[in-house]
């Protein structure tokens, strides 16, 4: 038999969809499974986008150019982030295969193998493999639940940075926590970078989902770092437009950007349909977000308060995104979420969740957490809650 790759062996698998064949075997089964354990929610996608791609007249479907079409990056730049205060120009955009691709552009232009990115854990796990397909190593910074995953000083950062370090990569509002970072915090990794000569990576797909009165503050908006910041963005969150596959990455340094679009041009272009669906979803009236933002503050509170209510659960109250980590009275998280589909039926009903353990690079951290999505409507979350509450109970039962 060919061997087969060493380091693609060492690529973890999905920690969101490594438990998928056990919840559709349940399903198959005629189970009834509330999934909180995806960022797939059930809020409409803008009729501005589901009527672009209605309107959409061809006879074949040609290739876009390879930076994206010239229609969505000017709508990107005079309709969407001139809009949130980011000052670029279609020259600093080129659209990506949703979030996952730009982020993987990054590690091809940004560093060699055997080089490290800072991120503060716990962070989405798939950073973890699209850093690993490059030969680059996630260097982590922990953050605490108690603490409510808040940033640490400077001084905590700063002792993690190597001369391997070519990066500090954030998420805000962070998936998996959904923790915001202030401005003042924001300014304050761009001085750690700009000290030290790094890049400033920063995933923002969760920018419109915040829940303070104080205006988002991106990294593009800190002053002096033209050559350093480095966004990478998606229509997927934001206009419930996830199958789009939709996503950008923006920066003002030409050199980054002229090696970005070398694998831009190697991949030929991005989803096409997609591109026309993010274009019409742009021109999305205010008022859709007021509604979505006021929807998911009442699933959040609802989510928060329920999991605290449960005995020995433990949830900090996010301020953005739609997901919470949550610590269970139980030894190892894993066991009990396959437990969940493969064993547990309350009326014919279960719940899958994510174990938080991947999205930790610290051995044995986040062993006892959850990523729960607030991402259905309550009562179907009420639902939810109710089923892991007795699911707990007996589980521990089990175990003794």
């Amino acid at each position: 038999m060919p061997r087969i790759s060493k380091s693609a062996s060492l690529i973890p698998a999905s920690a969101i969809r490594m438990l998928t064949p056990f919840a559709d075997k349940a399903k198959a089964d005629g189970v009834k499974v509330y999934h909180l354990n995806i960022g797939a929610p059930d809020i409409k996608s803008p009729a501005s986008a589901l009527r672009a791609l209605a309107d959409y007249k061809f006879d074949h479907l040609p290739y876009s150019n390879s930076a994206g079409t010239l229609e969505l990056r000017m709508s990107l730049v005079e309709k969407y982030y001139s809009k949130v205060g980011i000052d670029v120009c279609t020259d600093d955009i080129i659209v990506t295969t949703a979030g996952s691709e730009a982020l993987s552009f990054f590690f091809h232009a940004a560093c060699d193998p055997g080089d490290e990115v800072l991120a503060m854990e716990p962070y989405y796990c798939n950073y973890n493999t699209l850093a690993r397909m490059n030969g680059v190593s996630i260097r982590a910074v922990h953050t605490d639940i108690r603490d409510g995953f808040a940033l640490p000083s400077s001084e905590e950062i700063e002792k993690h940075i190597t001369p391997a370090t070519k990066a500090i990569l954030i998420c805000n509002p962070s998936n998996p926590t959904g923790t915001l970072y202030t401005k003042a915090e924001i300014l304050a990794i761009g001085d750690i970078c700009r000290r030290h000569d790094l890049f400033l990576v920063s995933d923002e797909a969760y920018r419109e989902f915040c829940y303070t009165e104080e205006p988002y503050f991106s990294v593009m908006q800190i002053p002096g770092m033209e050559n350093n910041a480095i966004l990478v963005d998606s229509a997927s969150k934001r206009y419930n437009l996830c199958g789009a596959r939709i996503g950008c990455l923006v920066s003002k340094n030409k050199e980054f950007m002229a090696l970005v679009m070398k694998f831009a041009q190697a991949r030929l272009c991005p989803p096409v349909l997609g591109q026309v669906a993010a274009v019409g979803a742009i021109g999305t009236d205010d008022s859709y977000f007021e509604a979505v933002r006021k929807e998911y503050i009442a699933r959040r509170d609802f989510t928060i308060d329920s999991l605290n209510g449960i005995p020995g659960v433990y949830s900090p109250k996010p301020m953005g995104a739609f997901y919470t980590v949550a610590e269970l009275p139980v030894d190892d998280a894993a066991v009990f979420c396959k437990w969940l589909l493969t064993d547990f039926r309350l009326d014919g009903e279960t719940v899958m969740l994510t174990p938080a353990e991947p999205f930790y690079s610290t051995p044995m951290q986040g062993r006892n957490q959850v990523r729960v999505a607030y991402v259905l409507e309550i009562p179907a979350l009420r639902r939810a809650m109710h089923i892991l509450e007795k699911a707990l109970e007996l589980f521990n039962k089990v175990q003794l």
